[in-house]
């Protein structure tokens, strides 16, 4: 029996499946996978031309229809993105809501 050795650049893999001596390129930080279909490998090529913003999003849609488990980012509006900013400011400044002012708010929501 006779055993072949090929030796490939780092980072580089052989597609599974493929015509002898035909590579994939691979690239451990950003895992593909090769069994896609066309369609969605052209989708996929679509959305790498895209702003990162874009593509995030897009990733977040592709992830939340495929089911996983991985939780959907809550989009902020301008007013709740100023009260936050409120809020680290005051805890920056050492001001914070006292015990009682806590259980008050505790018990208005029945907590």
């Amino acid at each position: 029996m006779t055993e072949t050795i090929v030796w490939l650049p780092a980072g580089v893999l052989p597609y599974i499946g493929a015509p002898a001596l035909q590579l994939l390129d691979f690239d451990a930080s950003r895992p593909y996978i090769a069994a896609m279909t066309k369609l969605l490998d052209e989708a996929v090529e679509a959305v790498r031309r895209l702003p990162s913003d874009d593509q995030d999003d897009i990733a977040r849609a592709i992830i939340q229809l495929a089911g996983s488990d991985v939780p959907t980012p809550v989009m902020l509006s301008p007013e709740e993105r100023e009260a936050i900013a409120r809020s680290k400011a005051a805890a920056d400044r050492g001001e914070f809501a006292t015990d009682e002012q806590v259980r008050a708010v505790w018990a208005k929501h029945g907590l």
